[in-house]
């Protein structure tokens, strides 16, 4: 690499972001509001964290020019799992923060050149697709020529974790228009919704797919011996909230081998259910707080059945973190940090793919689009 790039990561959570964008990347400055989640980045990053309201900042306290900016803005209000509040929801709203905070830098000539924004599928269908029109109008009227993609964190870990990114360029696509199987049918579909104008903005980003994946959730799980067991009966208890499908599921794992089930429980109508997988995938990694409770696993071997919960260093696992990533004490805190992060080699493959050819290309070519 002919030099080294420079970012700001913005709702940054613990810095999975940073992690994933590597030694390739230096970042500038960091931002985020929760305190837990400030001294968790702190605590594995050496960057500046500026902990607080994105609203609070100006542009003078972001130094020099990012080549890139990531936000992972708040995702509640979009979530399918949650009231689909939108742009105007409360939490979601921090994406008006920090874009009203790059058109500062754009006034000042100091607009980040790239800006990848990350969020659940939610955004793409908000508000009858209300919302993603705005954020692409929003990108537009700064100069961005944008496009989105819609990429599980199943194509790399054992952990079933659809998220968007919308990639925004204020220099042309180049060579880096093409197909794309992360250009799925919501993408697509959310493309078609825009207006006329938008759609001449956008790109449709030519990202190839990784390697296939090699590890399952049975994978990274810690020994049977290190972890604690739940009792045989709330593991009577939680089969009992299974329906005759998943309990079928359950009965076919148990004539086997050893059999590994993620388990989330959920409200379906007035009842509580539990639902499992026997795919090798881990549901979504979630804070304890989200839509969704806990994620629990059920093991089947000989016949028999236990369960117990998912610990949060098996969850660090699940988004790519290493093991000496330093997490929280609690599990409650370190679930939190980990749910609302990004899977980490999801960023590393855009960042290779995509942000550093299209950063360091040659700035003869660029003027020339």
């Amino acid at each position: 690499m002919s030099r080294k790039l420079s970012f700001y990561e913005f709702f940054a959570g613990g810095g999975m972001a940073s992690l994933g964008l590597g030694d390739s990347f230096d970042c500038l400055f960091a931002n985020d509001f929760d305190p837990l989640k400030a001294r968790t980045y702190r605590a594995n990053h050496d960057a500046p964290m500026r902990e607080g309201d994105v609203f609070s900042l100006k542009p003078s306290d972001l130094p020099g020019r990012a080549d890139l900016a990531w936000a992972s803005s708040p995702c509640q209000d979009f979530s399918l799992a949650g009231a689909r509040a939108g742009l105007t929801g409360g939490r979601s709203s921090a994406f008006f923060g920090f874009w009203s905070l790059t058109q500062g830098l754009a006034r000042e000539g100091r607009a980040p050149r790239l800006i990848a924004i990350e969020n659940v599928v939610g955004l793409l269908t908000s508000h009858q697709g209300a919302d993603f029109t705005a954020l692409c109008r929003a990108l537009a009227d700064e100069g961005y020529r944008f496009g989105a993609l819609e990429i599980d964190a199943a194509a790399f870990l054992p952990q079933s974790r659809p998220r968007v990114i919308v990639l925004a360029a204020r220099e042309g696509p180049g060579g880096f228009e093409g197909p794309s199987p992360f250009h799925t049918p919501a993408v697509r579909a959310a493309h078609a919704r825009l207006p006329a104008d938008l759609q001449r903005a956008w790109v449709w980003w030519r990202l190839a797919a990784p390697q296939k994946r090699n590890t399952d959730l049975a994978a990274l799980l810690e020994p049977d011996t290190a972890v604690p067991w739940r009792s045989e009966a709330e593991t009577q208890r939680l089969l009992s909230q299974m329906d005759p499908r998943h309990r079928a599921k359950l009965d076919a794992a148990r004539l086997g081998g050893r059999a590994v089930g993620a388990v989330f429980r959920r409200m379906r109508g007035a009842s509580q259910r539990a639902e499992v997988r026997f795919d090798g995938l881990a549901g979504c990694v979630r804070t304890p707080g989200g839509g969704s409770s806990r994620q629990l696993l059920v093991v089947a071997e000989k016949g028999q059945v236990r369960s117990r919960w998912l610990t949060a260093r098996e969850a660090a696992r699940l988004m790519g973190l290493q093991e000496t990533y330093q997490l929280p004490v609690s599990q409650s805190a370190a679930l939190k940090v980990i749910g609302d992060g990004v899977a980490v080699p999801v960023v590393r493959h855009l960042a290779a793919e995509l942000f550093e050819p299209l950063l360091l290309r040659p700035q003869s070519i660029v003027a020339a689009e």
